[in-house]
């Protein structure tokens, strides 16, 4: 059967797209959102039949599906892999691309029957990585035998380190909102702490046990009881 030629992705489309994707990382769009919207352009702008985005978990050192356009149930629910195991595996252990020209063919590829049976031809797949450090894989599909130019992997690539920037901005926002809640509930401990050993006359330590007590008996977090008795102590004044 003869190969089916890919259309040629014009500058003016690569620009529309790679803007769309380089705009949802300012937007105020939750990451699954953005991940979803950057699957949906890259499969348009690269004639996907399936485009899908995998995180790598650091602690089970596996590749978990995020997101993908795809409809398909069997694709969507397909197990994770491990790093190393399979192309996007070798992708995210090598951290560079691979292409796939005939999935079937390919001894290395995990899941030729969901290939055979939502029609899948061709792989492109490339290492999402921030700082040199692979966070997760771009896997890029096609319907039909196709070999990928130097430009496409350069698309796809482009794709990914946007991505990488999305996931990486994302992190970065929980871990410092984290740290922020921390912070402020040490300061509502340390002041329900005052208020305690002022009015009962009690040391720092046994101030802190009282919390820690109603905390577990009450079963609420201590910040929880600290903007309690702090509430009290406002109302007294009033």
């Amino acid at each position: 059967m003869p190969e089916k030629h890919k259309k040629t992705i014009s500058h003016a489309k690569q620009f529309e797209a790679l803007s769309k994707v380089s705009k949802s990382i300012t937007s105020d769009l939750y990451l699954e959102d953005i991940l979803k919207l950057i699957v949906t352009v890259t499969a348009e702008i690269m004639d996907s039949k399936i485009c899908s985005l995998m995180l790598l978990d650091e602690k089970s050192g596996e590749l978990a599906l995020k997101a993908t356009q795809s409809m398909s149930e069997v694709y969507n629910k397909k197990p994770n892999l491990k790093r190393g195991e399979g192309i996007a595996g070798k992708v995210a252990l090598q951290n560079k691309p691979m292409a796939v020209h005939d999935l079937s063919k390919e001894r290395e590829y995990k899941y030729k029957d969901i290939a055979v049976k939502e029609g899948l031809k061709s792989l492109l797949s490339v290492p999402l990585a921030v700082r040199g450090k692979v966070i997760g894989v771009l896997n890029n599909y096609t319907s039909y035998p196709h070999k990928f130019t130097r430009n496409e992997v350069n698309i796809l690539t482009t794709v990914a380190n946007q991505a990488s920037i999305v996931i990486e901005n994302a992190g970065l926002m929980v871990k410092t909102k984290v740290v922020q809640e921390e912070l402020e509930s040490r300061k509502l401990v340390e002041r329900a702490k005052g208020l305690l050993m002022r009015e009962q006359g009690i040391t720092e330590e046994e101030a802190f046990r009282k919390i820690q007590k109603q905390s577990m008996d009450l079963r609420k977090s201590m910040r929880e009881i600290a903007e309690a008795i702090i509430l009290i102590e406002n109302m007294k004044k009033k």
